[in-house]
C-alpha cells in the first residue's frame, strides 16, 4: 500500500486504499476508467486473494491513527471512515471464512469478471485494441488462478453449490462456442478490431477461448462431481456473514423473514386490482399471460434498446428540476444489447470517474425479439433514471466533496438496490405508471423482490412457510420448494426463474438488500419528513441523499433522517 502521512485523516486513508487496490486488481481500475489497467487482470489464486486481505488489514491499521486525528471528527471523515472500516471488516470475514475458495455462481466469479472486463474497456484507437490483445493474452493465467483457488477449497471441503456449479459448466460451454467452426465469445469480441492487429487479436483470443474451455472441462470433470453431494444452501452462520457483507448490517433475519411476508400480501391485494382492471375475473398472473399475448410489446431487439434509450431521455427531461437537479454529465446515460452468454436479468454499469465512459444499462435478449412492455417499464426505472443511474453517475460527480472511496468501491449492494428499487416506487408516487398494465408490471417487479426475502432466508435457513401462507403451509423451504413458490409469483419464464434461483443459491443474502434497503431509504425520507414538517423539500432531499456516498444499512437511515 502505499504510504500516507502520519497525519492522514480518513478520506486520504480511503483514496490510498483505491490506489492500492487498483494495483492488484486493474479490472476495478478499467470500471474507474484507469486505462494503464487496460492490459492486465487480476490474480485469483489463493495468494492473491490473501494479497487483497493484507491490504485492508493495512488500511484498517491506518485507519485507526487517522480517526484519533481531531480533524477525523467532520462529518465528511466521519462517514467515510465508518464505511472503509464497516466494507473492509466485512470483507475480511469473508476471506477468513474461506469464501473465496469456493466462488461459484452463474453472475459473479473470477470468470465473469474476466469477460465482463472486456466490456467495458475503451475500443476507440489502435493503442486500444492493443491493451485488448494483452489483457487476451492474460486470461489464461486469470483462469489458472481462480481454478487453483477452487481446488484448495476442494482440498479443505470447501465446495461450492452443485446446482451454481452445473450452471456455471453450461455457461462456459457458451462462452467458449458451441458447434464445429464456433468462435466463442473471447473471439467474437477480438473481431471488432482494428486490421493491423487482426492477426495478434485472432491469435491472444483463441488462446483465451482454449482456456475458458479448459476452465469448463476441468469443472465439469473434477469440481462437479466433488461436489455432487454438497448442500445448495450455506446454513444460518454463512448466511449472516453474507447479509453482513452484502447489506451493511446485521439483520434480524427472522424479523426480515416476517416482513418479506408482509410485502407480500400487500402486494399482492394490490395487484388483485390492478388485474382485474385487465382482465376481469382473472389473477394477477393471468392477466400478466393475457399482456405477454396481447399487451403492448417492442418488436425486435434494437427496437426495443432504442425504445429504452428514450424511455430513460424522457425521465430525465421529465424529472431534471423538478425532482431532482442534474448536471449535465450526469444526464448521459446509454441503453446497450448485454453481451451473449450473459444472466438473465438487466443490468447497469456506472460511468468512468471522468465520464468519458458514460453510465449504461443493459438489456440481456438470449434469441428474444418480443419484448412486452409491461416487464421493461419499472425496470428501466430501476436500472436507469431515477434508480442505479443517478445515484451512482451522482457519486462520481460529486466525488470532489466524498472520497474516491466513497465515489467508487465503497458501494453496499443493499443501499444501491434499495435506491433503485425506491426510485421505481417514486415514479410510481410520481404518476408515472398510468395505466393498469404498466402498474402491475410494476407490483410484479415489487412482487418478485418481497418474494427474494422470503425464498432466500427461508431456503438458505431452512425456515418453516407460515400458517397465513398460501403455499405449502408448515413445511420447511428447500430450493425445489422457492423454485416452485417463485414460479407461482412471477410472470417470467422458468428459464429466467432459474437463473434467479441459482443466483440466490450463490450469492446468499444479496438478493434480500433490495425489499430491506427500499424499507430503510422509505424510513430515512419519512424520519426527514416528520422533522421539517410543511418545509420539506423533495427535491433537495433526493440531491442530498444522492451526494453523500454510499452507506451499510447500519447508518443509512440515521444519515437520511438527519438531511
Amino acid at each position: 500500500m502505499p504510504d500516507t502521512p502520519s497525519s492522514a485523516l480518513p478520506r486520504q486513508v480511503a483514496d490510498a486504499f483505491v490506489d492500492a487496490l487498483v494495483a492488484l486488481d486493474p479490472v476495478t481500475g478499467t470500471y474507474l476508467g484507469v486505462r494503464e489497467c487496460s492490459a492486465l487482470l487480476p490474480d485469483f489464486s489463493p495468494a492473491g486473494q490473501e494479497e487483497l486481505a493484507v491490504l485492508a488489514r493495512e488500511t484498517l491499521a491506518r485507519l485507526d491513527a487517522a480517526e484519533l486525528l481531531p480533524g477525523a471528527r467532520s462529518d465528511a471523515e466521519r462517514r467515510c471512515g465508518r464505511l472503509l472500516r464497516e466494507r473492509l471488516t466485512a470483507e475480511l470475514a469473508v476471506h477468513e471464512a474461506q469464501e473465496g475458495l469456493r466462488t461459484v455462481s452463474n453472475l459473479r466469479s473470477p470468470a465473469h469478471s474476466v469477460r465482463m472486463a472486456f466490456t467495458v474497456m475503451p475500443t476507440e484507437t489502435h493503442e486500444d485494441w492493443a491493451a485488448v490483445a494483452e489483457r487476451l493474452r492474460a486470461v489464461p493465467a486469470a483462469l489458472d488462478g481462480y481454478r487453483e483457488s477452487l481446488a484448495l477449497g476442494l482440498e479443505r471441503g470447501l465446495p461450492g453449490g452443485p446446482r451454481a456449479t452445473a450452471t456455471f459448466v453450461d455457461q462456459l460451454g457458451k462462452w467458449a462456442g458451441s458447434g464445429e467452426g464456433a468462435r466463442g465469445w473471447f473471439e467474437e469480441f477480438a473481431a471488432g478490431g482494428p486490421s493491423p492487429l487482426r492477426g495478434e487479436l485472432d491469435v491472444a483470443a483463441r488462446g483465451a477461448t482454449a482456456a475458458v474451455a479448459g476452465l469448463r472441462d476441468w469443472m465439469r470433470d473434477v469440481y462437479a462431481p466433488a461436489v455432487a453431494g454438497a448442500p445448495d444452501t450455506v446454513g444460518r452462520e454463512r448466511y449472516a456473514r453474507w447479509s453482513r457483507y452484502h447489506n451493511g448490517t446485521d439483520f434480524d433475519l427472522d424479523e426480515a423473514y416476517a416482513y418479506g411476508w408482509d410485502e407480500y400480501h400487500r402486494l399482492l391485494g394490490e395487484m388483485e386490482k390492478e388485474a382485474a382492471k385487465i382482465l376481469p375475473g382473472a389473477g394477477p398472473w393471468e392477466a400478466l399471460a393475457h399482456l405477454d399475448e396481447h399487451g403492448t410489446h417492442i418488436e425486435g431487439a434494437e427496437e426495443a434498446r432504442a425504445w429504452l434509450q428514450q424511455l430513460m431521455d424522457e425521465a430525465i427531461d421529465a424529472l431534471d428540476g423538478t425532482h431532482f437537479e442534474l448536471a449535465e454529465r450526469v444526464r448521459r446515460v446509454e441503453s446497450r444489447i448485454a453481451p451473449p452468454g450473459s444472466a438473465a436479468a438487466p443490468y447497469y454499469t456506472g460511468p468512468s470517474e471522468d465520464f468519458s465512459r458514460p453510465g449504461r444499462t443493459w438489456l440481456p435478449v438470449n434469441g428474444e425479439t418480443r419484448f412486452p412492455v409491461y416487464d421493461l417499464v419499472s425496470t428501466w426505472y430501476h436500472e436507469g433514471v431515477p434508480g442505479h443511474h443517478l445515484q451512482l453517475a451522482q457519486w462520481a460527480h460529486v466525488a470532489d466533496r466524498l472520497s474516491r472511496f466513497q465515489a467508487t468501491v465503497g458501494m453496499v449492494s443493499a443501499n444501491a438496490e434499495g435506491w433503485a428499487l425506491y426510485a421505481e416506487r417514486l415514479m410510481d408516487e410520481l404518476g408515472f405508471l398510468p395505466d393498469p398494465e404498466r402498474r402491475l408490471g410494476y407490483l410484479d417487479a415489487q412482487m418478485m423482490r418481497a418474494c427474494r426475502v422470503i425464498v432466500d432466508i427461508g431456503m438458505h435457513l431452512g425456515l418453516e412457510i407460515p400458517a397465513h401462507s398460501p403455499f405449502r403451509p408448515g413445511e420447511r423451504w428447500t430450493p425445489e420448494l422457492a423454485q416452485e413458490f417463485f414460479q407461482r409469483h412471477s410472470s417470467r419464464p422458468p428459464e429466467f426463474v432459474e437463473s434467479e434461483m441459482v443466483r440466490y443459491l450463490s450469492m446468499p443474502a444479496q438478493a434480500i438488500g433490495y425489499k430491506l434497503g427500499e424499507r430503510a431509504w422509505l424510513l430515512g425520507r419519512e424520519n426527514a419528513r416528520r422533522a421539517h414538517g410543511a418545509a420539506f423539500d423533495a427535491k433537495k432531499w433526493h440531491m442530498a441523499a444522492l451526494s453523500q456516498g454510499p452507506l451499510g444499512l447500519d447508518d443509512l437511515v440515521d444519515e437520511l433522517s438527519r438531511l
